[in-house]
Formats: structure tokens, sequence, C-alpha cells
């Protein structure tokens, strides 16, 4: 891949030159980016946020493009953020360094020991503090593909080589795949249970086996969309040194706004973290409100369990008219389309905005959606049925 930085705006051809061609100039780099983030691909965040927001009538558009909480939050978040301003407790204060209170509460929410966790600005943050901890110029990383690609940016900042892997279908979790990749100077293994995009789990026990096989690879468990699956891996951060797992308030809890997450680990993982770990990093009100989501899981297991009845509504939609959809582990579905981009165009104009994912390996024609209360699920139905025959 070059290194030169183009300027994408269209320059006339030169008088006498032939034809009217265009063409790309090479923009100069006085700021003297470092090459290996020069060499990167950046993760691709496209939004409907802002086409929402423009619309008139926005509050009744289906935002189902992030995987984002189609609910408020547990109201406890907003009374215990309103009752800290109102009591005149400084912001102009840093946050509580190391977010102490919050991890005393995912001790009790993970059954994990305080010493095996940090709190990070969202879980991207805690999958960056990794990289940049345990990776190096040259290292190798396997990484099961379809996956969640902002972690591969992390992996390139830090001049690491990319072991990608793919099973027979982007469905399947490849365990076979993923150790044919896998040598002894394997530095790195990252795995997304349930996978983003496409919703398979990889088990405690299959985990447990490539922490055993592979003492010396550090294995990163991404497990954003846990509180859907219900499958977890956090317990073995106790048994295994090499294992790192990590989660987000991002989710099931609704807290995307406020970007919250943690990591478990070893105390000796974690203390290597530390190194460049920020303890400020977690802001005062993401901290507060995490807590009092914490303290109401009543809130959060009933929206679980809308979004499961909800998939089981879908499930059958799509089955009945014949359509290709996974119903995943996750609070997403996956759907193949003969025409995705006049499908997309067609949910757009109807205010749904959904992701299209048929870049990917596998998942040619694919979209994903999010799914939400079955309120929601039915009304979107009845807005979009049509168009899915």
């Amino acid at each position: 891949m070059s290194n030169a930085n183009f300027d994408l705006r269209m320059v006339d051809a030169p008088p006498g030159s032939e034809g009217s061609q265009r063409e790309l100039r090479a923009l100069p780099d006085p700021i003297g980016v470092a090459p290996t983030i020069r060499a990167l691909t950046p993760y691709e965040a496209v939004s409907s946020q802002a086409a929402i927001e423009a619309k008139p009538d926005h509050h009744t558009s289906f935002k189902l493009d992030w995987n984002e909480c189609t609910v408020a939050p547990s109201p406890r978040v907003n009374e215990a953020i309103t009752a800290y301003l109102q009591q005149g407790r400084g912001l102009n204060w840093y946050p509580k360094l190391g977010s102490t209170d919050l991890v005393n509460a995912l001790v009790n929410y993970t059954g994990v020991p305080a010493d095996h966790l940090l709190v990070t600005n969202g879980s991207d943050d805690a999958l960056r503090l990794i990289c940049s901890t345990y990776l190096d110029s040259g290292d190798r990383v396997v990484i099961p593909v379809p996956t969640y690609n902002h972690f591969m940016v992390f992996v390139q900042s830090r001049g690491a080589e990319m072991i990608t892997t793919r099973g027979k279908s982007a469905f399947d979790p490849n365990v076979e795949g993923i150790e044919r990749a896998m040598t002894e100077d394997t530095r790195l293994l990252y795995l997304v249970s349930p996978n983003n995009p496409t919703g398979y789990i990889h088990t405690p026990e299959t985990v447990a086996d490539l922490c055993r096989r592979y003492p010396s690879t550090l294995i990163v468990l991404d497990e954003a969309y846990f509180e859907f699956g219900q499958v977890s891996g956090i317990e073995l951060v106790r048994e295994f040194p090499n294992l790192l797992v990590t989660r987000t308030f991002s989710k099931a809890f609704g807290l995307a706004g406020l970007r919250v997450g943690y990591l478990a680990a070893s105390p000796e993982l974690i203390s290597g973290l530390r190194r460049i770990y920020n303890p400020k990093s977690v802001n005062t009100l993401g901290q507060i409100g995490a807590i009092a989501a914490l303290d109401d899981l009543d809130y959060l297991n009933d929206f679980l369990a809308e979004v499961k009845a909800s998939k089981e509504i879908l499930r059958e939609f799509f089955a009945e008219r014949g359509v290709e959809a996974h119903i995943t582990s996750a609070n997403f579905v996956v759907v193949r389309m003969s025409d995705v981009k006049q499908t997309l165009q067609s949910l757009e104009e109807r205010g749904v905005y959904v992701r299209d994912r048929s870049s990917y390996p596998g998942l040619e024609g694919c979209l994903r959606m999010t799914v939400g209360t079955t309120d929601q699920t039915r009304r979107l139905l009845e807005r979009v049925g049509d168009l899915f025959v």
C-alpha cells in the first residue's frame, strides 16, 4: 500500500493536454505521520445518526445499524446522575481514579476479584490498551474473519502482522482453521463471542483448550455481546494467565453515549496494562451511570427477554417468506438479499437504518439489523414487511 496522501478533489487537466482527463495529486505530509499509521486502513465508522437527526420526524426512525440498545437505560441511571449533579459535586474535578467504586460493583456482577479487573473508556479502549501494551512490530496476530474490524486498526498501528483465517461459512466458529493458523510464536489470538457480525459463540471449553494449548499466546476474548448470548469465558481468567476478556456497557446496558467498558485478566497482565493505563480515562458520569445500571439487573433482564422474543418473531417472519436470515445469539440478525443496495435504499426511505455488511468475506448481499423490543419489532415489520418477499 502506498504511503502517499491524496487530495481526492478533482483537478482540471492543464490547457493543451489531451482529452479532459483529471488526476489525483499527492499532498505533502509536513506533520510526519508515523509510517505504521500512514499504512493502516482506518476503521469505517459509518453511522446513520446525522441523517436521522436531520429528519423532521426523526423520533419515528429506526436506528438499527450500530447494535445499540433500542431503549433508554434503566431509570436509575438518570436518577443517579441527576442526584450527583444536584448535590453540586464538581465536574471540575477529575473522575475517581481507577473507577474503584465501579470495579467493586463489577466484582459482584462478574464474580471476578478486583485485582483481575480494569475499567476502560469503552471496550474499544480496552482493546487498544491491550495492543499498545503487548504488541510490537513484527508480532503475529491471528484473527478469524469476518469480525469486528476496529481491532485490526489497533493491531496495524503497532506494526504487527495479521494472519486472518476464514471457515467455509461466515457463520462457522472455524476452530479448525484457527488452530491451523496458530504457531508457537503467535503473539495474540483475537476471538469475539458472540461474534460481530455473524453471532457465533466460542464456548468456554474451546477457549480453555486454546489457552492450554498455546500458553505463550495472549488470547483476547471480546464479549461485547455477552449479556445477549449468556455464554462467557470470564471465569477462566482465574485459571489461565494468558487470557484477557473485554466487555462493554454500550450494548445491553444502553450506555453507549457514556463510553464505559472493562476487561478481566490475571493480576500479572493487569499490572502490565497499568504501565500505560490512564486511571482518569472513564468520566465521572460514566462511572455513576454504570454502577446504577448494575444496580438494576431486573431492568436488564426484562430487556434481554424482549430481544429474545423479538428474534423469534423475526425468525418466523423470514422463514415464512423464504428469506435467508441468521438469527444470532447477539442483539442482531443478518439477512441476505438479492439486491442489498436497493433494499438499503428502500429501508432508508421508510426511516429504517441498518448496516451493509456485504463487503465482508462470506457475507455477500448481507445486511445486519439490530433487534429491539417486541413492540418495536412489530412496528418495524409493519413498515417494511413488504420489502422482504
